[in-house]
C-alpha cells in the first residue's frame, strides 16, 4: 500500500481477540462492580465469564445480548469485517441462541484511512451478518486514533436452550470445533511473514459462523458450550472448570491445530496477549514435564473467532464429533474429558 493507505494493521498496537484485556486485570477491575442479583429475569448476567447476557421474556422466550470489537488483525479490509462480525455472532451461538439482528460498533482514524477503506470494513461485516440471516440494524461510529469494528448481537433461544459454559460435569467428553493457532498466525502477518496459503487458512476458520452451537443446543446430552477467543484455549477452559466446579483434562496430542502454527511458534511469532494470558491464569494449569514454551504459548494463544469448547455426555461425543463434521467443522476433535476435582486445568501428552 502507499504510504497515503498504510496497512491496516499498522495503525493498531493489537489485533483481534488478542486486544483483550488479561483475564487478571479483567477481574481487578470487575472486583467492585455489583451483583446483579435483584433481576430475578437475569439468567446470566457477570457470575461465571460467560459468552453472553441472557434475560428471560417468559416461559418460552429468552433474549441473548452481547458486544465485540476490536482493532485489526489483517490487512485486507473487507477480511476485516468480516472475521470482526463473525466473531461477535459467535458468542450468541456459544449461549445456544440465534442472532436475530445486529448494531455496528464503528472507531476510524478518518484522516488516515480512504473512504473505501471502511466502506470495505462494513460490507465485510453485512455480509457476514446476511449469511447468518440477519441485519445490522443500527449502530454508532466515533473518530478514533485506532480503526476499531465490531457488533453488538441480540439473539433468542428458548430457556431449556441455554448452554453456560458452568455445566460441565464429571465424567463428560471435551469436543473443539475448529483449530488453534489465530493469534500466531496474526503474528506472522504483522511482520509480513504468513504464508498465502496459511492466510486462507486462517480467513476460512475466523468467517465460518459457529451456528452448530444452537443446534447443539437441543441435544440434552451437550452440557456446557463457550467459544474460545483471546483468553485462549487454557483461559476458557479455565472459566469452564471455574465455573462447573470441575477439573478438565486435555490431551495435548489431539488438539487440532493450524498447519503452521507449530513451525512458527517456535520461530517466536507469539502474541504479547498470549504471554499475559498465561500470567494471569498459569498457576491454575498443569502441564507434563518438559512441555516447550512455545507450544504453552500455542495453548494460551488468544483466538478470533475461535470454535466451541463442548462438554457433553461421554457415550454420545463420537457421534457428536461426527455430526459437527458433516456440518462443516472439519478441524472438531475430541480432546480430552471433566473429572471430580480442584477447577484446574491438567494438560496430558
Amino acid at each position: 500500500m502507499t504510504e497515503a493507505h498504510p496497512r491496516l494493521t499498522s495503525l493498531a498496537h493489537g489485533g483481534g481477540c488478542g486486544c483483550k484485556l488479561a483475564p487478571s486485570v479483567l477481574q481487578q477491575l470487575l472486583a467492585e462492580q455489583a451483583e446483579p442479583s435483584p433481576f430475578r429475569q437475569l439468567l446470566v448476567g457477570t457470575e461465571t465469564g460467560d459468552d453472553a447476557a441472557v434475560w428471560q421474556i417468559d416461559d418460552a422466550t429468552c433474549v441473548i445480548t452481547t458486544t465485540d470489537f476490536f482493532m485489526p488483525m489483517v490487512d485486507g479490509p473487507y477480511d476485516f469485517g468480516r472475521i470482526a462480525a463473525a466473531n461477535a455472532l459467535s458468542d450468541v451461538y456459544a449461549m445456544g441462541g440465534r442472532p436475530i439482528m445486529a448494531l455496528a460498533i464503528v472507531g476510524m482514524p478518518i484522516e488516515k484511512l480512504p473512504t473505501h477503506t471502511v466502506q470495505e470494513i462494513l460490507k465485510g461485516g453485512c455480509d457476514i451478518c446476511a449469511t447468518a440471516g440477519i441485519p445490522i440494524a443500527g449502530g454508532h461510529s466515533i473518530d478514533s486514533p485506532e480503526p476499531i469494528y465490531g457488533l453488538a448481537v441480540t439473539g433468542i433461544c428458548r430457556p431449556e436452550a441455554i448452554r453456560r459454559n458452568s455445566g460441565a460435569r464429571p465424567g463428560d467428553a471435551l469436543i473443539l470445533t475448529k483449530g488453534l493457532g489465530v493469534g500466531i498466525y496474526s503474528a506472522a502477518i504483522k511482520k509480513q511473514a504468513l504464508s498465502p496459503s496459511g492466510y486462507k487458512e486462517m480467513i476460512a476458520s475466523t468467517t465460518l459462523l459457529n451456528r452448530i452451537g444452537a443446534e447443539l443446543a437441543e441435544d440434552a446430552s451437550v452440557h456446557a458450550i463457550t467459544d474460545v477467543t483471546g483468553f485462549g484455549l487454557l483461559g476458557h477452559a479455565l472459566e469452564m472448570a471455574r465455573g462447573s466446579a470441575c477439573e478438565l483434562v486435555i490431551h495435548n496430542r489431539e488438539l487440532p491445530v493450524f498447519a503452521q502454527a507449530s513451525s512458527l511458534a517456535q520461530q517466536g511469532f507469539v502474541t504479547g496477549a498470549s504471554r499475559r494470558n498465561w500470567a494471569s491464569y498459569g498457576d491454575a494449569v498443569r502441564l507434563p514435564k518438559g512441555m516447550p514454551e512455545w507450544r504453552r504459548d500455542l495453548l494460551a494463544d488468544p483466538q478470533t473467532s475461535g470454535g466451541l469448547l463442548i462438554a457433553c455426555d461421554p457415550g454420545r461425543a463420537t457421534a457428536l464429533v461426527e455430526r459437527v463434521v458433516a456440518s462443516g467443522y472439519p478441524s472438531t476433535r475430541m480432546i480430552g474429558c471433566v473429572k471430580a476435582g480442584r477447577p484446574v486445568i491438567a494438560i496430558k501428552d
